[in-house]
């Protein structure tokens, strides 16, 4: 074996550097897939995630109210805000103001958050996904192709994220309509505990400056042999696969989703600029778009990142933590070591692989 490291823990902090980069090594290949692949985890329940309804939004409201009947949510849990619904961006100020409603009436033990609207999506320069994860901060803001303030929650062993790291990962339940936002609900209820067989597909494209992560493709092959089918593939899009638990490429926008079967609790994503966009023609294909094919998570960017890999969702991380059991915020929150300009979307508590059942 490779030496050198004290610690386990400064072995996966090597391992996040390389996988960031480029492929390991073959020296250190075995290494690193040992070092991020979590322990089973136990993951964050229903008691822990507070929902936030917005009353001035009646799709918000219909979202929020089914959601917590699914799932089961206390009633304390259910935080009612107000503010005028439909447009994509809030300003800092006006965020401060809803923040501080917040947790005024977040009771002790919320360890994560799921907003129930797809409108706004952005806090000035955050995503408000991360805004009310972390609190408003140009620290995890940037100009140009420049990188931000790191997440603290990042590829972390951390059960608690709020009593153990300050944060309550955020994920909002993004759908044009209720009937969307159900089907989504019902595919994150139906995936708990289902350990499916599926396939992971990662996608090597044309696009060169989009294709960031296909170095970390070759450690989800070799973290997964013997116990998932991964298959990488240079294409310019999936078409037919009727077993999809994961999908990850880069391309502005993917074609063939009308043609794909996604498995309950399955994540996909695709590395572009403007993947948060909700509401807004920018040329590249919504996030929404993946759950609306039939993933249950997905993620974007907000604001410009430029194609700075740690702004963007770390296979091995968010698989091999997916696959140990932990939650789709778990795992995912924790696979972005830069998450400042980017929206997490879907059923934050899907857990296919967890032997526990989340209702």
């Amino acid at each position: 074996m490779p030496g050198g490291f004290a610690q386990q823990g400064e072995m996966r902090a090597f391992c996040r550097r390389v996988i960031s980069i480029t492929a390991c090594a073959a020296g250190w290949l075995a290494v690193c897939i040992a070092a991020l692949m979590p322990a089973a985890a136990h993951a964050l329940d229903r008691t822990q995630l507070a929902v936030i309804i917005n009353t001035r939004d009646p799709l918000s409201v219909r979202i929020g109210e089914y959601y917590a009947a699914q799932r089961q949510i206390l009633f304390q849990n259910i935080i009612r805000v107000g503010f005028p619904a439909g447009k994509s961006a809030m300003t800092a100020k006006e965020f401060e103001a809803l923040n501080s409603w917040v947790h005024e009436k977040t009771v002790p033990g919320v360890e994560a958050y799921v907003l129930t609207w797809a409108l706004p999506y952005r806090v000035d320069c955050m995503s408000i996904t991360s805004a009310f994860a972390f609190g408003f901060s140009e620290a995890y803001c940037a100009e140009g192709c420049k990188t931000t303030k790191t997440s603290p929650y990042f590829d972390s062993t951390a059960r608690l994220p709020f009593t153990q790291l300050g944060i309550r990962p955020t994920m909002a339940i993004a759908a044009a309509n209720f009937d969307d936002a159900k089907a989504l609900i019902d595919r994150g209820v139906a995936a708990d505990g289902t350990r499916p067989e599926g396939t992971a597909y990662l996608l090597t494209t044309h696009d060169v400056n989009r294709n960031v992560r296909m170095h970390t493709y070759p450690i989800v092959e070799k973290m997964l042999k013997g116990r998932f089918t991964t298959r990488l593939l240079n294409q310019p899009y999936l078409k037919d696969a009727r077993d999809v638990m994961f999908y990850f490429i880069g391309s502005s926008s993917v074609e063939g989703l009308d043609t794909l079967h996604f498995l309950p609790g399955a994540i996909a994503d695709h590395l572009t600029s403007a993947g948060g966009w909700f509401d807004q023609e920018s040329g590249q294909m919504s996030s929404m778009r993946w759950l609306e094919a039939g993933a249950t998570g997905s993620y974007g960017t907000v604001v410009e990142p430029c194609n700075i890999v740690q702004k963007f969702p770390n296979p091995p991380l968010v698989i091999g933590h997916y696959v140990q059991g932990e939650t789709l915020i778990e795992a995912y929150w924790k696979s972005v070591q830069m998450p400042g300009q980017g929206i997490f979307i879907g059923e934050p508590l899907s857990a296919p692989f967890s032997s526990a059942k989340h209702k």
